[in-house]
């Protein structure tokens, strides 16, 4: 039994890795006077806020954000599922709840599908950067909890996510 999972999350981890070597990283240093002028073509820019890419995350941002029907965790949220995960294996105590969120777009089956597939991959990925099953519970909300009340892609954007909630720090 034990072997079983552990090749399951191996091959989840295969697959997230796989998925994040898709998108080709274009991080670039430069002044912060006009950061959307140096974008010649933009390739579906995501409206939601974006974590700082520093060595050293706050756990304190607990959102991790998503394209348009999907369910992978970007890259660029590793580190902020890195930090949650040292912060619980530090804290054997703690307990969490992520949640997964979805747009409006969609029938309320299906999102709450795919927030809960968005819930369970971050899971996923903080029981194999050494977190245990215990402290965490993945649950969905779908549509029903929106951050962005709007009818437009930014809104959306804001509300594809997965919310990382401290029930009990230690």
């Amino acid at each position: 039994m034990k072997t079983h999972r552990i090749a399951i999350a191996a091959a989840v981890m295969a697959a997230f890795l796989a998925s994040c070597a898709s998108e080709p990283a274009v991080e670039q240093s430069a002044p912060a006077s006009s950061p959307q002028a140096r974008s010649p073509a933009p390739q579906a820019t995501p409206a939601a806020p974006r974590p700082a890419a520093t060595a050293a995350v706050e756990p304190s941002k607990r959102s991790i954000y998503y394209e348009f029907d999907r369910y992978d965790v970007k890259d660029e949220y590793r580190q902020l599922v890195e930090a949650h995960a040292r912060y619980l294996r530090e804290h054997p105590g703690a307990q969490i709840a992520v949640q997964g969120n979805a747009d409006e777009r969609g029938s309320r089956e299906y999102n709450l599908a795919l927030g809960q597939r968005r819930s369970e991959g971050v899971k996923k990925m903080l029981t194999l950067l050494g977190a245990t099953d215990r402290q965490i519970e993945a649950t969905s909300f779908g549509e029903e909890k929106p951050r962005a009340v709007g009818h437009d892609e930014a809104s959306w954007a804001e509300n594809r996510r997965s919310d990382v909630v401290y029930e009990r720090a230690n």
